[in-house]
């Protein structure tokens, strides 16, 4: 027996298997309550192995242990884009780019370029306009397009993804006339004499979209390769992909067998329809690809935008009293399809933005789970998610503690829209706009996300909004509520550890702890604690998934 409990002390001193990396000297922030700071981090193989000081982490210093001196450099778990469109983004790079556009002047010479540029006849097409900061801010027409397309097909689509401009041409070819009546779900604007003035919203947009030559299988592949190259530079290790089809499912399975996608995507179909209808039989697809790829939840849109008048209001718009907005998606069927989605376990994400938008959303999550009681369900906590939460009725904020639902929010949003939501909305009803600091109060899990490629995309944007909710030169303005910002450490969990929980991976990554997932973002400035304007100076210096260096620039 002395033998024996020798040998154990004796292996009990044997030092721990060398770790395949070591970062040291770092400000290491874990988003883990019980031991929120440390020095070093341990990676070993796709895990993270330890968590600590410099001096311990020495200790797991092999022959072929990569060391990395982080020379004060701050970590974090990996961070997550809890709502995106992967495929818009890398179509966003490969067509017209109109971010950023600051006139109406400076939008058409960017559009006149790519129609010199074009063949005769040939479609031009784009996205990531805003009339927003233009003086006026007013939306452009198709007598503006025709001036520099005269024969050239255009369509051009508003950042927001709710609402296109076209020019004659295109509307000749899709026979949108002042008769024509718009589909379900979408809008054409007209002007004083009845005449469409190009400005297609929601639903209506497919009017002319349907004739516009799709991308080639190639395209189509490097739309997404783009996309995922972008997100693993700015630091992102999982993107939350709104929207989707079985074919986009195929095609990413595809480039990940090839070893071409490297970070973590969490896919969505859209619904409701047959493909959402086949997720429900199917089951979730979980964790494919050592824990990358997942596909487990339907993606519903509820209401239109309210930069294009398009969300569904309880009253009518203040600058335009003829509508409240839209409702866009079959509600019929989305009843039926919620109720199939709780019993077969698969997660409902509901673009809301609108307060009726919101409403609806809430109360048909209600209805569906008293009808499928818990014991019912494949999964008892659902952890369903309203997508945007954007523009709540006060009434409404309780709703989402009580049926557990999980509001997913994009933080650019407040320091953009609120230029022009006190037109739209009225102040009165900005009270429960963008309401980060109230949810959290009540204790809702807020899941931070990009909506890039309405947005650009960028986490430290998205960080800085969370934390400042100012624009980004650091002006604030009556609406815009500052008494609902986040804290920094509200704002990491809602980039890591929340959007984790909306994922259903909270107890694998989300943080940095040992035995978790070694998934982490590593930047240049402290963002917890330099001025506000400075965490938009910050650059991403590396990023790690699944312990592996994607990107890095080692400091």
């Amino acid at each position: 027996m002395m033998v024996t409990l020798s040998l154990l002390a004796l292996l009990l001193q044997q030092p721990p298997a060398p770790a395949d990396i070591v970062l040291r000297n770092g400000k290491v922030y874990t988003a883990n309550d019980k031991q929120p700071r440390a020095e070093a981090v341990a990676i070993r193989g796709d895990k993270i192995a330890f968590v600590g000081r410099n001096a311990d982490a020495n200790r797991l210093v092999g022959p072929n242990t990569k060391v990395i001196d982080l020379r004060g450099a701050a970590v974090f778990p990996g961070f997550t884009d809890a709502h995106m469109h992967l495929s818009g983004v890398g179509d966003r790079e490969m067509t017209l780019n109109l971010e950023g556009t600051t006139s109406l002047e400076d939008f058409l010479a960017r559009v006149k370029a790519r129609v010199d540029q074009s063949r005769p006849g040939q479609w031009v097409t784009g996205r990531g306009w805003i009339e927003t900061f233009w003086k006026p801010p007013v939306f452009p027409t198709r007598q503006d397009l025709d001036r520099i397309s005269p024969n050239n097909p255009v369509v051009l689509t508003r950042a927001d993804g709710h609402a296109s401009i076209a020019n004659s041409a295109a509307l000749r070819l899709a026979n949108v006339t002042r008769t024509t009546v718009a589909p379900s779900g979408g809008a054409i604007n007209k002007d004083s004499d009845g005449e469409p003035t190009g400005m297609l919203i929601d639903r209506a947009q497919g009017l002319v979209r349907r004739l516009v030559p799709g991308p080639t299988e190639d395209e189509q592949d490097q739309q997404i390769l783009k996309g995922v190259e972008r997100e693993v530079m700015l630091g992102w290790t999982q993107i939350q992909d709104a929207h989707g089809t079985w074919g986009e499912v195929a095609r990413m399975r595809r480039l990940y067998q090839d070893g071409k996608i490297k970070i973590r995507i969490y896919k969505a179909i859209s619904g409701p329809g047959a493909d959402a209808d086949t997720l429900i039989a199917r089951g979730a697809s979980l964790g494919e690809f050592g824990n990358r790829f997942t596909v487990r939840a339907i993606k519903v849109v509820m209401d239109g935008a309210l930069g294009s008048r398009g969300a569904a209001l309880l009253a009518p718009y203040t600058d335009d009293a003829r509508t409240t907005g839209l409702i866009t998606t079959d509600t019929v069927a989305l009843k039926r399809m919620l109720l199939g989605a709780l019993r077969s376990g698969i997660q409902v994400e509901t673009h809301a933005i609108g307060d009726r938008g919101n409403r609806l959303t809430l109360d048909f999550y209600e209805s569906a789970m008293q009808q499928v009681p818990a014991d019912q369900r494949k999964i008892a906590e659902p952890r369903w998610r309203d997508e945007h939460s954007q523009i709540v009725n006060m009434a409404d904020l309780p709703k989402f503690k009580r049926l557990g639902i999980i509001a997913s929010m994009q933080p650019s949003h407040a320091i953009g829209d609120l230029y022009f939501a006190p037109a739209r909305l009225g102040l009165d009803r900005l009270n429960g706009a963008y309401a980060w600091q109230s949810l959290i109060k009540l204790g809702v899990p807020i899941a931070g996300g990009t909506d890039a490629p309405v947005e650009r995309g960028e986490p430290l944007i998205e960080f800085y909004a969370a934390v400042a909710r100012k624009d980004m030169q650091g002006r604030s303005g009556e609406g815009w509520h500052p008494e609902e910002k986040m804290t920094r450490d509200q704002a990491l969990k809602a980039f890591t550890l929340w959007a984790a929980f909306a994922a259903f991976e909270d107890a694998v990554r989300g943080t940095i702890e040992t035995g978790k997932l070694a998934d982490l973002t590593v930047f240049d400035k402290d963002i917890m604690t330099v001025p506000e304007l400075e965490i938009l100076k910050s650059k991403n210096l590396m990023t790690i998934i699944n312990g592996e260096i994607v990107y890095g620039v080692v400091p």
